[in-house]
């Protein structure tokens, strides 16, 4: 017995409704996609980045991962980044991440996770940075929500300080780099202010000169 055939159902299900709204939606969308984001997010399947922001296939560019992290050695988020901005000319990079992530408290504990503990290293690197500002917080809660908001802080610069991004801005490009949190309790985005869309915002020491 095939245990995905309530999957199978679903997708025929949708297929049939969207092409009963839209007869030639499935055709524009295999002809091109144009989306105008890039949404960098968490890989948590509690946080769907289309529905979340109501839009269709083919409106937002995803690349996900665990606690939405951005490593200049990862060539798998660096060639989405890359193509998203250089081939699909996305204007948007938003960095998403969410309160009550599990990887920020698997970083945020002293356990012993595997594997995974070499990637949340780069969470643990935030976590140490803000300590002061972290252990002033009175409850756990308030700090693992505040290290969600400095890590999605610090991978909004991770993103900047790429060849990438900064190659799109020496051209000309339009090219903006956002950073949110999403709620799971209420379903809501916060914008945590900190958008980026010149080389001359970030320092001096991560700008490349051609």
């Amino acid at each position: 017995m095939n245990t995905l055939d309530g999957l199978l159902d679903n997708n025929r299900a949708w297929a049939s409704r969207v092409k009963t709204s839209d007869p030639g939606f499935f055709e524009k969308l295999a002809a091109q996609q144009n989306p105008e984001y890039l949404w960098i997010g968490c890989s948590d399947s509690r946080v769907p980045a289309n529905q979340i922001v109501d839009l269709l296939p083919g409106e937002i560019f995803v690349h996900r991962n665990v606690a939405n992290v951005v490593v200049h050695t990862d060539f798998n988020c660096l060639t989405v980044l890359q193509y998203a901005v250089d081939v699909l000319k996305v204007k948007h990079v938003i960095v998403v991440g969410h309160y009550g992530c599990g990887g920020i408290l698997a970083a945020y504990e002293n356990k012993d996770n595997g594997l995974a503990d070499n990637w949340l290293r780069n969470i643990k690197d935030v976590q140490y940075r803000n300590s002061a500002e972290l252990d002033a917080l009175p409850d756990e809660e308030a700090r693992l929500d505040l290290l969600c908001e400095l890590n999605v802080k610090t991978q909004v610069s991770h993103v900047c300080h790429t060849t990438i991004a900064q190659r799109a801005w020496s051209r000309g490009q339009e090219l903006a780099v956002h950073g949110w949190v999403y709620s799971l309790k209420d379903g809501l985005l916060k914008d945590l202010d900190c958008t980026v869309d010149t080389v001359e915002q970030i320092p001096k020491a991560y700008r490349v000169t051609s």
